[in-house]
């Protein structure tokens, strides 16, 4: 991987537990590129204990300086524009961690990310998890959770969605769910999947690992 040897790249041994679920689905030696990567914590750990090729790709320049800061090749850029500039099949993953509600285009994203890579990784909160439902059934109120920690006013998130809108949305694109995972409010796998029944309504968040369905 080529890293500034001036600035050994951070390694940390533990990072959130989602993340951690993240990590669990790169193989090792994997082309990566981790778009929206703050500040390289998951680029950094892939890095350390996956020996990844990594990539990363920040909107944030104050995390951009962060990341190189530790070593990280991590460029400033918006993913909604600048992913159209990589070759088709540049990586082996594309990373997308909590992240993909918050873009004004979702399914160009997606789109775009499987361009990219052989596969992409996606982890978003669930906007159909009971607690959220009866936030806005019996309080009114739009809801405040820890995997939806912003009041409306403050959150960057602008196209929510609920699991079984996410697993429509690959369907409609003809995009195949290799995998599914849903994870309670620590970041935990329940021991069902994101495909279950049960995943929309106990699900706080899920990851998935997708690629095109001709693949």
């Amino acid at each position: 991987m080529n890293m500034n040897p001036a600035h050994p790249p951070l390694t940390p041994s533990r990072i959130r537990v989602d993340l951690q679920q993240v990590a669990n689905l790169v193989p090792e030696g994997a082309r990566v590129l981790d778009v929206g990567c703050g500040d390289g914590t998951l680029l950094a750990y892939l890095a350390a204990f996956k020996k990844v090729d990594g990539r990363g790709l920040e909107l944030s320049m104050a995390r951009v300086r962060a990341a190189v800061s530790q070593g990280l090749p991590v460029i400033q850029g918006n993913l909604e524009t600048d992913l159209k500039d990589y070759p088709a099949g540049a990586f082996d993953y594309v990373i997308l961690s909590q992240t993909l509600q918050a873009t004004t285009r979702p399914r160009a994203v997606l789109e775009d990310m499987l361009r990219v890579g052989r596969r992409a990784i996606v982890s978003l909160p669930n906007f159909g998890h009971w607690r959220v439902r009866l936030s806005i059934m019996f309080g009114g109120r739009m809801p405040v959770t820890r995997a939806l920690s912003d009041s409306w006013y403050d959150t960057p998130n602008i196209h929510l969605c609920t699991i079984l809108d996410f697993i429509d949305l690959c369907r409609k694109m003809d995009v195949k769910i290799e995998k599914g995972f849903a994870l309670d409010d620590q970041g935990q796998p329940h021991r069902f999947g994101a495909l279950s029944a049960r995943a929309n309504l106990f699900g706080e968040q899920a990851i998935f690992v997708l690629s095109r369905a001709d693949k």
